[in-house]
């Protein structure tokens, strides 16, 4: 039987190959994107167009206003997650407008507008609009309206077949979400990692099988991974329980 330890050093293995596979192009190693440039290059080489690079360098810059500052639970830069989703996005081969969206898609749950009115408002709204286009801000907006929680994930997974494409194109954001989420085992660095390993199994582990249902196997294995590696593995001691339980503002000294 595989003890603790082994495990860990197989994970770290894992990731280590990840890192020296880059792009070469296996389909069970991908290196996903962490940074703008990462993420530029990977567009580049998968084929989007230059408008498409222009498009999505101009959003980046957009997030830069609203998320700089702005860490996950983890302690991990929010920006970095916002990358590392667009990027998952992009080896599925997402329309522009849809990678766009996933960089973006926190746009109104964390970003920074300079008031102290909290979500999605009209103001905002226009704000974003003027950014990045209409339709993928209501991409945006969709993804802020879908009700995600242990209660509403399999009425959800139920309803994957009647969805029409827009509300597919939201479920695959939150997907790829859920994958950026987890790949690194970020979620057991966050100060409810007990509760989030609970939320894999109580109904987060649904979102293999809608991956299924949208067509994309290769997500539903990729979340399937994930998920088991969080499940299993153990995080060092001299790091766990330092991260707060959601995502947060950091503030200056």
């Amino acid at each position: 039987m595989m003890n603790a330890n082994t495990f860990n050093k197989e994970l770290v293995w894992r990731w280590l190959r990840k890192i020296e596979l880059g792009w070469r192009g296996s389909p069970s190693v991908t290196d996903y994107a962490q940074t703008n440039i990462q993420l530029f290059n990977q567009l580049h080489l998968a084929g989007y167009s230059e408008a498409d690079l222009s498009y999505i360098c101009d959003a980046y810059e957009f997030g830069l206003q609203i998320f700089t500052g702005r860490l996950r639970g983890s302690g991990k830069p929010f920006l970095t997650h916002l990358v590392g989703t667009a990027s998952i996005l992009v080896t599925l081969h997402a329309p522009i407008r849809v990678v766009t969206a996933g960089l973006m898609h926190a746009a109104y749950l964390y970003g920074e507008y300079g008031t102290e009115e909290r979500g999605m408002t009209d103001a905002k709204r226009e704000i974003v609009q003027r950014a990045i286009g209409t339709e993928t801000e209501e991409l945006i907006a969709g993804y802020t309206n879908l009700k995600w929680n242990k209660c509403t994930i399999p009425a959800i997974r139920d309803r994957v077949d009647a969805m029409g494409d827009w509300e597919r194109q939201i479920l695959l954001i939150r997907l790829a979400n859920e994958l950026e989420d987890h790949l690194d085992l970020g979620v057991l660095y966050c100060g409810n990692a007990d509760y989030r390993r609970e939320y894999i199994r109580s109904s987060l582990y649904m979102s293999v099988e809608m991956a299924q249902k949208l067509g994309f196997p290769s997500l539903a294995a990729s979340l399937e991974g994930a998920f088991r590696d969080c499940l299993a593995a153990e995080i060092p001691s001299g790091v766990r329980g330092r991260g707060r339980n959601s995502s947060f503002l950091l503030k200056s000294a």
